[in-house]
């Protein structure tokens, strides 16, 4: 009996920390990398294109990274192994990533730059961006659970895979 006693409180501990983890990355990303694992120091952000370079045009940039002007630098060269193109960009003046609670309300300038650049890769290979429909909602019972989910579901299309 004791056993089973102390496998449950173990597992408990286990999840417990878990949702700690997972709480603790989404009001600051950074906490959860390790050490010098954040942003690059240079400020790039890069995506492979499966275009030539010479299908990348930076004076013709599309539409998402086109509405930052002169705000960006863009970069266009081959890409490793002669996989496509390496299409890169970033915030000439560079903010400080702010405090968390205005990255999650979705006003981080970093993240902007980071889903127009995706949504620029989809434009040049595509040519279109893609979408997924949203999740139905209804009703639902508020818990600390799913208003941490809907925070995050709010954000996520800027957030991309660090």
């Amino acid at each position: 009996m004791t056993t089973s006693i102390g496998n449950v409180a173990s597992l408990a501990a286990r999840a417990g920390g878990s949702v700690v983890r997972q709480v603790r990355s989404a009001i600051d990303p950074s906490a959860a990398r390790p050490a010098g694992a954040g942003q690059p120091a240079s400020g790039w952000l890069v995506v492979t294109v499966l275009r030539e370079p010479s299908d990348v045009d930076t004076a013709q940039l599309p539409v998402p990274l086109a509405e930052f002007g002169d705000r960006i630098e863009v970069r266009v060269r081959p890409a490793a192994g002669g996989k496509g193109t390496e299409l890169a960009a970033r915030l000439r003046d560079r903010p400080s990533s702010g405090p968390a609670p205005s990255r999650l309300s979705g006003s981080d300038p970093q993240a902007d730059l980071r889903s127009a650049l995706r949504q620029a890769k989809q434009l040049i290979e595509v040519g279109e961006v893609l979408a997924v429909d949203p999740a139905p909602h209804g009703k639902r019972t508020a818990t600390p659970g799913g208003a941490l989910l809907e925070a995050w579901t709010r954000v996520a299309p800027k957030a991309g895979v660090r």
